[in-house]
């Protein structure tokens, strides 16, 4: 398993704890702070994908006219783990 925690940056959710196992299929994705619906809804759409999957649809995702959002600062956690 690896795992990590991830300091979002440009966002209203603070953190994002992520698991996934040796086969990089996302185990449990956590926001900490930021919008409940949207962040919720977001962990629940990536738990059991591929960490490849999930970067390719959520990377460059902007929020409204920040450059950057929740889905986007997951894809940059994903990288990190992935890496790991």
């Amino acid at each position: 398993m690896k795992q990590i925690q991830y300091t979002t940056t440009g966002t209203c959710s603070r953190c994002i704890n992520i698991t996934a196992d040796d086969n990089n299929i996302i185990q449990k994705v956590e926001f900490v702070g930021g919008c409940p619906g949207n962040t919720i809804g977001v962990a629940r759409l990536a738990q059991g994908r591929h960490i490849d999957d999930v970067i390719a649809i959520t990377k460059g995702v902007p929020c409204g006219n920040k450059p950057t959002s929740c889905p986007d600062q997951l894809s940059k956690a994903l990288e990190m783990l992935k890496e790991q």
